[in-house]
């Protein structure tokens, strides 16, 4: 696993406001198919840990953890499996038909540079379709994956804010779409889904699909109250600084699954490792 899967993103409104703007006029039929399967929520303000770049031991009291989809569960109550759906990981990108990544006017594929990771282009009825076949297939691999009577019980599909980076050849409704792409074919696999980031479209559950959410920094950008608005409890945060940390606790710590992990979410036994609670904020 490469520390490209780490995530961390914060966008001010007026860029969101200015991509939306820039995308082409849209339309989706999000008429409910049948019913999904009943799913299971992460239970609200639970110890949570953040392993998305290797698994290890979680500490004690821990109920909730995250992990790739390339890993296995963890031995706790609640597992979280991470896919990247709306990016490729760099070793990942010869596994995709060209014609399935986002291009500039030049025919060069568009780099997320943050994190060296090419968009997809879901800007087509056709290409979400195409490409949702094989996230879904990644979904299902979570639902089947099993270790030692331990299975993952949710899905985080992450990079649901690609449209900031897709220089305004799709917006918030491509994205909305894909996502229900995603969240209705979880379902059907009894798995449920997080909402990773993009607080700004937290109010198209409805339309989404999701049933939590995942929030990267909502303390240190003052945005936790956009997830709870829609979600509740059912909301996990994940900071990466101490002013962050203290940030989310002072205002949530009573009520949500609250993490500070290292800026490249390491492993417990490497160098710059990181993992504090609420119970550390003094």
């Amino acid at each position: 696993m490469s520390v490209s899967r780490f995530r961390s993103r914060w966008w001010p409104a007026v860029l969101v406001a200015a991509v939306a703007a820039a995308a082409a006029p849209f339309a989706v039929d999000f008429t409910a198919g049948a019913a999904p399967t009943a799913v299971t929520l992460p239970p609200a303000g639970a110890p949570f840990d953040y392993q998305i770049n290797g698994g290890y031991t979680p500490a004690d009291g821990v109920r909730v953890v995250t992990r790739d989809r390339e890993d296995v569960p963890a031995e706790v109550p609640y597992n979280i499996c991470y896919v990247n759906a709306y990016q490729i990981q760099p070793e990942e990108i010869g596994e995709w038909d060209e014609d399935l990544l986002l291009q500039d006017a030049d025919g060069e594929v568009i780099i997320d540079e943050e994190w060296d990771e090419a968009l997809l282009d879901i800007s087509t009825e056709e290409k979400r379709k195409a490409i949702a076949e094989k996230v879904n297939g990644w979904i299902d691999g979570c639902a089947d994956t099993e270790e030692n009577g331990f299975r993952f019980q949710a899905v985080e599909p992450d990079n649901f804010d690609s449209h900031l980076r897709s220089g305004g050849q799709f917006g918030e409704e491509e994205a909305i779409a894909f996502a229900r792409l995603i969240t209705d074919h979880a379902h059907e696999a009894g798995l449920a889904v997080g909402q990773k980031n993009g607080a700004e479209l937290s109010a198209e559950r409805d339309r989404t699909g999701f049933d939590f959410a995942i929030a990267e920094q909502c303390g240190q950008y003052t945005e936790c109250g956009e997830y709870t608005e829609v979600y509740g409890d059912n909301v996990i945060v994940i900071e990466y600084s101490a002013d962050g940390l203290e940030s989310a606790c002072d205002g949530f710590g009573d009520r949500l699954s609250i993490v500070q992990r290292d800026k490249f979410v390491v492993t417990d036994t490497t160098d710059g490792y990181v993992r504090k609670t609420c119970t550390d904020v003094t």
